[in-house]
């Protein structure tokens, strides 16, 4: 008997070392654990599309603010129109911001684009001289169309070009811009259409590349879901072509070899060679008028009244509208609506709402994770964005009301057992004063499975340890 107690007692010192020293090992493995194990790719597919799902407004290039606001009384002209802050996406203001109106010279804007994207793909050089062809000569573009008074024999750069488009709104230079990068206005046409259906855009469609036809289709809402994208894409072109005041076309170096610079015969409306240059303001009328105002672009045609999507910057935050069907029976009347309804978005946006670096971490929150065979799992926001839209709530001025922007990060000591990817566990919590802007969840970026219940056993003696002090 006394034998037998004795191999008991000797079994359970070996049981006690043995579980003794497991926790010791696994205290030790916590203890130097001060990351997750990184996902693998297959895990990492799966938790993109877990946060595509149920986080929408991740993956969104404009969405709703997440708090509301009063409707602003605005007296708006256009009858479509939207405002957003480029920086996150955040829609602020809208009125009626999916009519399908044709963008008229607004679809300029993606011809840009497509060029901007191939120099940056090292396909096109803005120095490079493009060939025009007959079918881009301004004596054959349509009727009223707004020109650059390109014609035969002249030589032009690209960059030229980008500044017909952005400045003068050349039909002749959306031709040749057409021409220059894929041989036809065909295939270049399915280019604008494939950079819609890339974004998401649904109701936006195009027949030529000029804006001319009527049959070419957008909303407000699509449209600025779209600079939203040219904006961050290629930045440098606000600089380069949007906010230049005007354009002097041709000069010397773009003649002919023996043309000269002599008056022109305009006898047909369109003189026939263009050898006399012409200075042309930019059509932006905010240009130089509105404070931080660095672009759009304008259109018109009958069918869609006058448009304008504009954008400004002031102190660091960027606001863009888009106003679709401005009336005016004449260009005086429309540009007059475009300064109004600009100038009414604008002002009140600034006055409103401004930027706020949130600063969260760009790697995921860190938890221990207690009872399973991983020792740390991370917490990724389900959604964030660098920049918040901040409102002013505090009745005090932007600086003061900015200082007053609270992030707190609301984490679980640690997390027990089996864990579910895209699971909450905590939360950040975004304020100003007493106002609660956001809180986006944090979500466990893997699953894990239970441990043993030797693993339970250790684990609940090492989660008060770590969690007492701390670590």
């Amino acid at each position: 008997m006394k034998k037998l107690t004795k191999h008991i007692i000797a079994a359970a010192s070996v049981l006690a070392l043995s579980f003794c020293t497991y926790t010791g090992l696994r205290a030790y493995q916590f203890k130097k654990c001060s990351s997750a194990i990184p996902l693998s790719q297959e895990q990492s597919e799966s938790l993109q599309e877990y946060l595509k799902k149920n986080y929408p407004e991740r993956y969104s290039i404009l969405k709703n603010l997440p708090y509301k606001i009063n409707k602003p009384q605005l007296d708006i002209y256009a009858e479509s129109a939207i405002v957003v802050d480029v920086s996150n996406g955040n829609i602020i203001y809208q009125k009626d911001a999916d009519r399908i109106i044709p963008p008229a010279s607004m679809a300029k804007l993606f011809s840009m684009y497509i060029v901007d994207e191939e120099v940056s793909a090292g396909n096109l050089s803005y120095q490079q001289e493009i060939p025009l062809l007959p079918e881009c000569w301004a004596c054959n573009m349509p009727p009223r169309s707004s020109l650059m008074f390109l014609g035969k024999g002249q030589r032009v750069t690209l960059e030229e070009l980008m500044l017909g488009l952005s400045i003068c709104s050349g039909n002749d230079a959306a031709y040749a811009l057409a021409y220059a990068v894929c041989g036809n206005m065909t295939d270049f046409v399915g280019r604008m259409n494939k950079v819609a259906e890339e974004i998401g855009l649904i109701n936006t469609h195009f027949v030529e590349s000029s804006g001319y036809s009527e049959k070419n289709q957008t909303t407000a809402r699509e449209m600025a879901t779209f600079a939203a994208v040219y904006l961050k894409r290629h930045p440098e072109s606000l600089k380069r072509f949007h906010s230049v005041m005007s354009f002097r076309y041709p000069k010397e170096h773009n003649l002919a070899p023996g043309d000269k610079l002599q008056s022109q015969d305009f006898s047909n409306g369109i003189p026939k060679r263009i050898t006399m240059p012409v200075t042309q303001e930019n059509t932006n009328p905010l240009l130089g008028k509105l404070e931080g105002c660095d672009g759009l672009k304008t259109g018109y045609i009958d069918e869609s009244g006058y448009n304008l999507a504009l954008t400004a910057v002031r102190e660091g935050t960027r606001f863009l509208s888009v106003t679709m069907k401005g009336p005016g029976n004449n260009q005086m009347q429309g540009q007059a609506g475009r300064v109004h309804d600009g100038t009414e978005l604008m002002e009140w946006a600034f006055r409103t709402f401004a930027d706020y670096q949130l600063g969260l971490k760009v790697h995921p929150y860190l938890v221990f994770s207690f009872n399973s065979k991983e020792k740390m799992i991370s917490l990724v926001p389900a959604y964030s964005d660098s920049t918040a839209t901040i409102p002013f709530v505090t009745g005090k001025n932007m600086t003061e009301n900015l200082d007053e922007v609270k992030i707190s990060v609301k984490l679980p000591d640690y997390c027990w057992g089996a864990v579910t990817q895209g699971a909450q566990y905590g939360s950040i919590l975004i304020t100003v004063g007493e106002y609660i802007l956001d809180e986006i969840p944090l979500v466990a970026d893997r699953n894990l499975k239970r441990g043993n219940i030797l693993t339970a056993m250790s684990d609940k003696i090492l989660s008060y340890l770590f969690m007492a002090k701390k670590v």
